[in-house]
């Protein structure tokens, strides 16, 4: 029985779906924590007396990429647009603060919830930890020396650094907050990764019938046809998805009206995708396509950052189409910048894809005449 050809297809797909998705998923998710040191945190010092001792402090501690050089409206703006993932804002009153007798020192953290969880779970901790470590710090011999360089007696100055424990609060403020419950953290994925899957096999099935098609409509004729039945199926699908979604967790018609537009492109730009392969080398195509679903569960950036992916999950986030689309969600659930990048990169990849298709479509069918082989030539729907 195992020399069935049926027999042998099953136990190839099933070694080759083992080694894919283990190996995917192992190289991806190695990078949480690991990769948590690529993240850029901005400091704002306003306190010109001791602020520059902290920032100096914080810079050899913290396992970031510091920002120190930008106005605290600039590190907003890389906040928004996801360039930078916390901005800690040193006040002006901070050491006036420390040196009074009933006076709180308070440190503001800025953190963008519209990110991945891992990211905003990271940032919530770090704050915590910085504003525990310079309550201790307050008490150390350099902070000492800056309260005699403000002409601090000696005396007063040691009375004011052992008096500052527990002196020092934090202030969080959180950006673009997210409605509570995992469903909403996880719809930009899953309501992507759900049409993209679908475009996966309708453009398997689609392709062949294509071929189909070509002997009675002609060779263009059918190949702009099939577009223009994608385009009509990338605006109604998405309502289905969208839908239900919006059925559990209610938003406005305005959001609902951008999502479904978002989705109609992210579905014709999936099909235009994966149609590449399938185009390109038939059936087999399907295998292509599975390693790219898979890479793209984690490339999609909503489990981490392009800054903690590894260099083929960054490159794949380029140039397929669920980065893009993940981010538009956010953007349009939550909140965020940078829309019409996203947007752009999105198009971007269905023009070449588009491109890619036409030139397949033209170099590969010029040397067949017979339409039957050509039908006998398309993979079999799975």
């Amino acid at each position: 029985m195992l020399k069935h050809k049926g027999v042998k297809a099953g136990i190839f797909m099933i070694v080759f779906y083992q080694i894919v998705m283990l190996t995917v998923f192992m190289s991806g998710y190695s990078a949480i924590p690991k990769n948590v040191t690529n993240l850029t945190v901005a400091i704002v010092n306003e306190d010109q007396q001791s602020g520059t001792e902290f920032v100096q402090k914080l810079q050899g501690q913290l396992p970031f990429n510091i920002v120190t050089d930008e106005s605290l409206e600039q590190a907003k703006m890389g906040l928004e647009d996801r360039d930078i993932h916390m901005v800690i804002r040193i006040p002006g009153d901070f050491t006036e603060k420390l040196s009074e007798q009933s006076g709180i020192a308070q440190l503001e953290y800025l953190i963008n919830e519209s990110n991945p969880t891992t990211i905003t779970s990271s940032m919530k901790s770090v704050a915590a930890e910085i504003t525990a470590q310079i309550s201790a710090q307050v008490q150390a011999q350099s902070f000492e020396a800056v309260l005699n360089g403000m002409q601090v007696p000696a005396d007063q100055s040691k009375q004011i650094v052992e008096s500052t424990t527990g002196k020092v609060s934090s202030n969080i403020v959180m950006s673009n907050p997210q409605p509570a419950g995992m469903q909403n953290q996880m719809a930009p994925m899953f309501i992507t990764m759900a049409l993209y899957v679908g475009a996966m096999i309708y453009a398997m099935q689609s392709v062949g019938g294509m071929q189909q098609l070509r002997a009675q409509m002609g060779k263009w004729k059918a190949f702009f046809a099939l577009r223009g039945a994608n385009l009509l199926i990338s605006l109604i699908a998405p309502l289905v998805g969208i839908g239900i979604y919006f059925m559990v967790q209610g938003y406005g018609v305005e959001v609902f009206l951008k999502m479904w537009l978002v989705h109609s492109l992210q579905l014709f730009v999936s099909i235009e995708f994966t149609s590449i392969f399938i185009m390109l080398l038939g059936q087999g195509g399907m295998l292509i396509n599975m390693v790219f679903v898979l890479s793209q569960s984690i490339a999609n950036g909503t489990s981490m950052s392009p800054e903690m992916m590894p260099g083929y999950f960054k490159f794949v986030s380029q140039i397929t189409p669920m980065f893009y689309s993940t981010h538009l969600d956010y953007n349009i659930l939550f909140g965020g910048g940078r829309t019409a990048h996203y947007a752009i990169g999105l198009a971007l990849v269905g023009l070449v894809a588009f491109v890619l298709n036409a030139a397949i479509h033209h170099f590969k069918n010029a040397k067949q005449t017979n339409p039957l082989q050509e039908s006998s030539q398309q993979p079999a729907i799975v």
